[in-house]
C-alpha cells in the first residue's frame, strides 16, 4: 500500500473529519440523514462515527455545491458522477440558475416600473383591438400546472390535440390555451389547451376512446368577441406577458366592457419557426358590453 492510500484509509473522528474539512459537525450528520456523505464506520457500542481521510475531497464538494442552492438530489447525483460528468451536470444546472435570475431580473425591472408610476408607458406599448370568433367545436386537454412547468406542458398539449384533430375532421380554428384560475408558482390553474376542430360527432367519439386520460373533453364554444393585443415570441416570457395581459385589461375597463369568459392565450405561429421578434400569440379575454353601463 502506497503512503497516499494509508493516508486515504485513516480513520478520523467525526470533530477531526470536521475540522480537516472545514464543517461543522452537525453538517456532516445532516448530510449522512441525507445519503450525501456517510461515515466509513460507526462504533456498534458507542455510536461514535468515523470517517476515512479520503472522504474530505467529498464533504467539500458537498458544502460547496449547497452554497450554489443546489437541490439535494442533484447534490447527490453529481457527487456519485465521474469527472466528465459531473462537471457537464453542473454546467446544466448553472444554465438553469442563470435562466432564473434573467426572469427574475426583467421581473423586477416590471415591478419597479408599476411601483414608480409608470405602468402607463408600459401598456401603451399594447395595441388593443376586437374579433368575432365564431361557435367552435372543440376538444381540449386540461391540467394543474404552476407556472415553470407551463410552457413545456403547452407545447405538449397542443401537439397531442393537433394530432387527434386528424380523427375529429381536421383543425378548423387556431389553437389556443384558456386560463380557468390563476397559473404561478403558488397557484396551479387549471389551464385547458383548446383545439378547434371540424366534425363534432367524430371528435366525441375520440373522446370516448380516451376515457380519463389526460382529462381530455370535447365541448362546444358559444361565438365571441375578444378583446387582444397582439405579441412576439420574446414577450411570451414572464413578465412581458403579465404586462400584454394588464394592458388589455386596462382597455376592457376603459370601453366599458365585461369580462365573457376566461382569459387565454392564442397561438397561430409555427412556435418552433419563430424568432424572438416574430408575433406568435394573441393574449385576449371575451368580452361583452356591460348592460349596466
Amino acid at each position: 500500500m502506497t503512503e497516499d492510500a494509508r493516508v486515504d484509509d485513516e480513520l478520523l473522528t467525526i470533530g477531526s473529519f470536521a475540522a480537516r474539512a472545514r464543517l461543522s459537525a452537525k453538517a456532516l450528520r445532516l448530510y449522512d440523514r441525507l445519503g450525501l456523505l456517510s461515515p466509513a464506520r460507526v462504533d456498534a457500542v458507542s455510536g461514535y462515527r468515523y470517517y476515512r481521510a479520503g472522504q474530505v475531497e467529498r464533504a467539500r464538494l458537498v458544502a460547496l455545491l449547497r452554497q450554489l442552492d443546489m437541490p439535494l438530489a442533484q447534490i447527490a447525483a453529481l457527487v456519485e458522477a465521474d469527472g466528465t460528468d459531473a462537471a457537464e451536470l453542473l454546467a446544466a444546472y448553472w444554465a438553469d440558475v442563470e435562466t432564473r435570475i434573467a426572469g427574475q431580473r426583467t421581473l423586477a425591472e416590471y415591478l419597479r416600473a408599476r411601483l414608480s408610476g409608470r405602468s402607463s408607458e408600459m401598456y401603451g406599448k399594447f395595441v388593443v383591438e376586437t374579433v368575432e370568433v365564431p361557435e367552435q367545436v372543440l376538444i381540449t386537454e386540461t391540467r394543474h400546472t404552476l407556472a415553470d412547468e407551463l410552457p413545456a406542458w403547452i407545447g405538449a398539449s397542443l401537439g397531442r390535440l393537433e394530432a387527434a384533430a386528424e380523427e375529429c375532421g381536421g383543425v378548423s380554428g387556431t389553437p389556443f390555451v384558456a386560463y380557468h384560475a390563476e397559473v404561478s408558482m403558488e397557484s396551479d390553474g387549471p389551464a385547458e389547451s383548446c383545439v378547434p376542430v371540424a366534425d363534432e360527432a367524430a371528435a366525441r367519439a375520440w373522446a370516448a376512446r380516451q376515457g380519463r386520460t389526460r382529462q381530455t373533453v370535447v365541448r362546444v364554444e358559444p361565438a365571441r368577441r375578444l378583446a387582444y393585443t397582439r405579441i412576439t415570441k420574446a414577450q411570451v416570457a414572464h413578465p412581458q406577458i403579465l404586462a400584454a395581459f394588464e394592458a388589455v385589461e386596462q382597455w376592457v375597463a376603459a370601453e366599458g366592457l365585461r369580462y365573457a369568459g376566461p382569459c387565454r392565450e392564442v397561438y397561430f405561429a409555427d412556435w418552433d419557426a419563430a424568432g424572438p421578434g416574430d408575433a406568435v400569440c394573441d393574449v385576449a379575454f371575451p368580452v361583452e358590453r356591460d348592460p349596466a353601463r
